[in-house]
């Protein structure tokens, strides 16, 4: 709060009194000074809660909000993030996303997608075991299976049990980028709210209720 703005708080005499080189007007100015650091932060508040904007040590607090905060577990609170925080990022960005997809094979394919940068994840569900689920890793993310592990058992419909096998094989292609590549028959290629690009589900499948 700029100093003329407090001085019009104050009673006529006051104000008066708050001239040049008076005590009361010491009084004011350091009480401008106190109030610049909080004003500069209220100002740009909003850049705060953008996942693209917010400072890097706030990313992981802002995940609690969209309810991807199990991508960050970690024993201690001090620990490193277990991926760059470009994609926790990303993640960010698309919890609305993710939440409206929460239980489907194309939500948990999106939230690994995402937070790995590694496309192919393979969900199989066998026949002679209903209500299980098979992800297969691809290669590229192999040495991730605890961060891809702990996406799976929260994206994961409640009833359903899951095993998680990285398949064997050589690294796969870097994908082309979803600009200049064809979209596959009846997918559509979805610029996302931030910087990272998103294949959209098919237009007759519905989302599932979450579970």
């Amino acid at each position: 709060m700029r100093r003329a703005a407090i001085e019009r708080l104050l009673p006529a005499a006051y104000q008066r009194a708050a001239g040049p080189g008076s005590a009361l007007g010491a009084l004011l100015d350091v009480m401008e000074a106190l109030h610049a650091p909080d004003e500069a932060v209220l100002a740009d508040v909003d850049a705060l809660f953008g996942p693209y904007r917010t400072p890097d040590g706030f990313v992981a607090y802002l995940t609690r909000w969209v309810a991807m905060d199990h991508v960050v577990a970690a024993p201690r609170a001090d620990a490193p993030l277990p991926l760059p925080v470009g994609r926790l990022r990303d993640l960010v960005a698309h919890g609305a996303l993710l939440a409206r997809w929460r239980g489907t094979p194309y939500g948990m394919r999106t939230a690994l997608e995402l937070a790995t940068g590694v496309t192919g994840f393979a969900l199989d569900e066998p026949p002679e075991r209903p209500f299980h689920l098979v992800v297969r890793v691809p290669p590229a993310a192999a040495d991730r299976l605890a961060l891809v592990t702990r996406i799976v058992e929260a994206e994961k419909p409640a009833a359903v049990t899951v095993e998680v096998v990285a398949n064997p094989g050589p690294p796969e292609p870097a994908p082309p980028e979803p600009d200049d590549a064809e979209p596959a028959a009846g997918v559509a290629t979805v610029r996302a709210v931030g910087r990272a690009h998103v294949p959209a589900p098919l237009p007759h499948d519905p989302p599932e209720e979450p579970s």
